[in-house]
Formats: C-alpha cells, structure tokens, sequence
C-alpha cells in the first residue's frame, strides 16, 4: 500500500475530517513507513494550523473542537502501532501530562503527548482541567521523571508554579522534574518558577530527553 501525502494528512485535520484522518492513519501504519516523520510533518502541522485559524478569528469553536478530534482519531489509529514497533524495551523516561486546572484546552498538549511516545516515552496523559494533586498521585503511583502541565489561559498559569509548588511540598523535587509549556508561558516565566520550558511539541520532546538524561 502506498504512503498517503503529507499535505492529504495537514488537510484532513484541518477540515476537521474525522473519518479521513482515521483512514489516512491506518493506510500510513499498513504502508510500513516512518511513523514519527510522517506525524511530524503532516498531522502536526495540520493541528497546528488549526491552533492558528482559531487564534486569527477565522475558526470558532466548532472548528477547533472538530480539527482536534480528527487529530485524536489519527494519533489513536498510530499508536498501538507505535508501541508495537517500539516492543517491550525500557522507556526513555515516564511522563506524566495533562492541561492544569480551570483549562480546558489540549490541542498542544495531546501533540506534546504524542511526540513523547513517539520517542520513546511511557506517557501518561490525564487530559484537561487537571487538579494539581492529580499530577502528583499519578506521578507517585508510575515513578514519573517528568511532571508536564501545559496552560493557553493566561488566567492558569498559576496552576503551573501550584504544580512545581507541589512537587516540591511532596519531597519529589529531586527525582521529578516539572515541564511547563503553552502559548502565554515563556523561558522566563518558566524561571521564575522553578521548571522547565518548551515552546512547543518538537521542543518537549528535547527538553524532555535532556531532563532524562
């Protein structure tokens, strides 16, 4: 079976075409070719464009929420696949990921989620409008590394240093590092509270194998 095209993978998301994308990713995992290329170069940027119309005005809600569950229909059509090819080797590292309290989006955070895995990383994702003591007893209960609370409210990014706040107060700040990112935060806000930054899904996949290694 051929590779369908990068552009036909961008266009399904951001169309918001649910069954295409589905289908898209089941002919891209029968293809045998590179998985994580392929969702780099043609799922992301589809969702990221999406993430982009509705900051221009040019999507509303029902667009935004369309394009993200065709994302989410794609990503769960390749990753079992992902996790087949990776076999039963130790995990990079363990993560555990989810939008902070009060926030319900999680475009980028799923995309962040998605990357993880796809390099390697046991990845558990908690969702949206997550409370902070959530983080920390799934964190405990899987011996995470890395702690992730992603906010694109600017009203919640205080969640962010309640989450490094947290860690701290539960003595895990030695074995668990904190990973925040969103498209209010900034390397300086990240500073300030005591965690590291990543401006965006290719980027936390860097700055996660740097806080692993």
């Amino acid at each position: 079976m051929s590779t369908p095209g990068l552009e036909d993978m961008q266009q399904a998301v951001i169309n918001g075409n649910i069954r295409l994308a589905r289908q898209l990713a089941k002919e891209l995992v029968e293809s045998g070719a590179d998985l994580l290329q392929a969702i780099e170069r043609g799922f992301a940027p589809g969702i990221r464009r999406v993430g982009e119309l509705w900051e221009e005005g040019e999507y509303f809600l029902p667009e935004l929420v369309q394009g993200a569950e065709a994302m989410k229909a794609a990503m769960d059509t390749i990753h079992p696949a992902l996790e087949a090819r990776q076999g039963r080797r130790e995990p990079r590292g363990r993560v555990v990921i989810g939008t902070v309290q009060g926030d319900l989006h999680d475009i980028g955070k799923t995309l962040v989620a998605t990357l993880l895995r796809a390099n390697g990383f046991q990845v558990h994702d908690l969702g949206n409008d997550v409370p902070i003591q959530a983080f920390i007893r799934k964190a405990t209960e899987v011996g995470a590394d890395i702690v992730a609370g992603s906010a694109l409210l600017t009203t919640t990014m205080p969640g962010q240093k309640a989450l490094v706040d947290a860690v701290a107060e539960a003595g895990l700040s030695d074995s668990l590092k904190v990973m925040v990112g969103g498209s209010p935060t900034t390397a300086r806000w990240a500073a300030q509270i005591g965690a590291a930054h990543a401006e965006n899904a290719q980027r936390a996949v860097q700055v996660a194998m740097e806080l692993v290694s």
